[in-house]
């Protein structure tokens, strides 16, 4: 059985550190002398490992002064109601969200089985990412039925917040009636997204939200770069 790097283990140990609060977002971190100590290690192998976190965007050097705390792990919700801005907002974040793809296309049987659909159905997918102060978090593909939902191009073209463009298509509410989350690690593609290294660890969600009247309106696909994000359930 292949082992877990050394400086792999000592980057997993200190962002475990940020994330339960022992560092937060302007402290420094201590020195690598203290930290080769600490661990019993050399200063190359923890110069690996803040490197590694510094990649990820967790941590930033300053010449001459130490390795500081850049940000802490975005608290994200998971519930009944997931609503993405509020969610990071609440966090004294500011959130933004960029569409990467819309494309209409026939559904596949997953998607005809969350939503309700016949297999053949056209479907409007929605790919994009999102950001927390800048830091990318998330890959998210949202997949919405189109004969449900015939204006939903034009309101996610317009409002980038699936909330926003619902209520435009006469949704004015909607809730999440079922959500999985699996650990994953990330391919090529999604490495460079979210800028970290391929293979490192991320969350995926799936999640189907439903209008007031229990109606699916959307399925939901979502990839959370694991080290930057807290699931909360």
């Amino acid at each position: 059985m292949a082992k877990t790097p050394v400086w792999k283990s000592i980057a997993l140990s200190l962002t475990a550190d940020i994330g339960e609060g022992r560092y937060v977002t302007g402290d420094q971190l201590p020195t690598e002398a203290q930290l080769a100590s600490k661990y019993g290690v050399n200063r190359h192998t923890v110069r690996r490992a803040l490197s590694e976190m510094a990649d990820q965007g967790l941590v930033h050097a300053r010449r001459g002064s130490g390795v500081f705390v850049a940000s802490s792990p975005t608290e994200y919700p998971i519930g009944r109601r997931v609503r993405f801005h509020q969610n990071i907002e609440q966090g004294g974040q500011t959130p933004a969200k960029r569409i990467l793809s819309l494309e209409t296309r026939a559904c596949d049987e997953r998607e005809a089985e969350a939503l309700d659909l016949q297999p053949g159905e056209i479907v409007l997918v929605y790919d994009g990412l999102t950001f927390a102060d800048d830091q990318p978090i998330a890959l998210f593909c949202s997949v919405f039925p189109r004969e449900r939902l015939p204006n939903i191009e034009a309101a996610l073209t317009q409002e980038t917040s699936v909330t926003k463009a619902l209520r435009q298509c006469g949704i004015p509410d909607y809730t999440r009636i079922q959500t999985r989350i699996t650990a994953k690690q990330a391919n090529a593609t999604q490495a460079l997204h979210l800028r970290i290294a391929e293979g490192a660890p991320i969350l995926r969600t799936t999640g189907v939200n439903a209008a007031p009247d229990g109606t699916p309106v959307e399925f939901g696909r979502t990839w959370f770069a694991g080290d930057r994000v807290t699931l909360t359930v």
